[in-house]
């Protein structure tokens, strides 16, 4: 039997309390600031349990996108702070923070690519917790899935044909 951390039990508490329609009503107002417990113990960092009880349902996170030498189609990086990646220099050995989130875009447009924004951008979906390897190799711990139209008044950089 899989137990759960006294942390994930207590968000589950707090989610569960709420009524049905406050749930389904509003997305979870989540800051970068609530993903990891307070203080940070000898054993690393351990996701919090808003984090935790986030999972799985809509919220609204306010970060920056991160500004990437070689962008992605279908997804980008949200961190809490401006972040600039150099990948053909820097290669694996990136700055992103540990909170950084990996927005991923609905499957009607994997191929597109989402041109950086400068400043906050405030983005609602559906939050996922747990690691994930992409097809690059790439493991992120958190993601956001966004609506089709959450990047509408966005621009997109190009959008990728394959021929």
């Amino acid at each position: 039997m899989r137990r759960l951390p006294l942390q994930a039990l207590l968000g589950l508490i707090v989610l569960h309390t709420l009524p049905a329609a406050a749930q389904a009503a509003a997305p979870v107002e989540l800051a970068f600031a609530d993903f990891f417990a307070q203080p940070i113990g000898p054993r690393g960092l351990q996701p919090s349990a808003r984090l935790l009880a986030a999972s799985g349902h809509e919220v609204r996170l306010v970060g920056f996108m991160v500004q990437r030498e070689q962008p992605q189609a279908g997804r980008f990086f949200l961190a809490p702070r401006p972040v600039s990646m150099a990948e053909h220099a820097d290669g694996e050995a990136d700055d992103l923070p540990p909170s950084a989130v990996t927005v991923l875009l609905p499957e009607s447009q994997r191929q597109r690519i989402v041109a950086h924004q400068p400043g906050p951008v405030t983005l609602t979906g559906r939050l996922d917790y747990g690691p994930a390897e992409d097809e690059t190799g790439r493991v992120s711990w958190v993601r956001l899935h966004v609506s089709p139209d959450a990047l509408a008044a966005r621009p997109s950089a190009a959008t990728l044909h394959s021929h």
